[in-house]
């Protein structure tokens, strides 16, 4: 699977609602798509977790993500060293 250009959730509510509008107006999914240069995978991915957001709230939602996945981390990090320190307080 190759990684293409990355959109910004700006950019992909702005294109969805572009999509949207050429649907409206008769173009086919295949048409949309080739005009937005994304895959038709990717146009229902968007739709799946962008669609109906405002810009706001689809820059909200990526912000939580990312602090979601750091706080993750933190969390691995944190039991990691727990068990580092449970082995080396354990008596030989």
């Amino acid at each position: 699977m190759g990684q293409g250009k990355r959109h910004s959730p700006a950019q992909i509510i702005l294109k969805l609602r572009e999509a949207d509008a050429m649907l409206a107006g008769g173009a086919s999914i295949g048409q949309v798509c080739q005009k937005l240069t994304v895959s038709e995978a990717t146009l229902h991915r968007w739709r799946n977790q962008y669609g109906g957001m405002k810009v706001h709230e689809a820059k909200r939602l990526k912000g939580l993500e990312l602090e979601n996945s750091r706080l993750k981390r933190l969390i691995a990090d944190q039991a990691l060293d727990i068990l580092i320190l449970k082995e080396a307080a354990r008596p030989n």
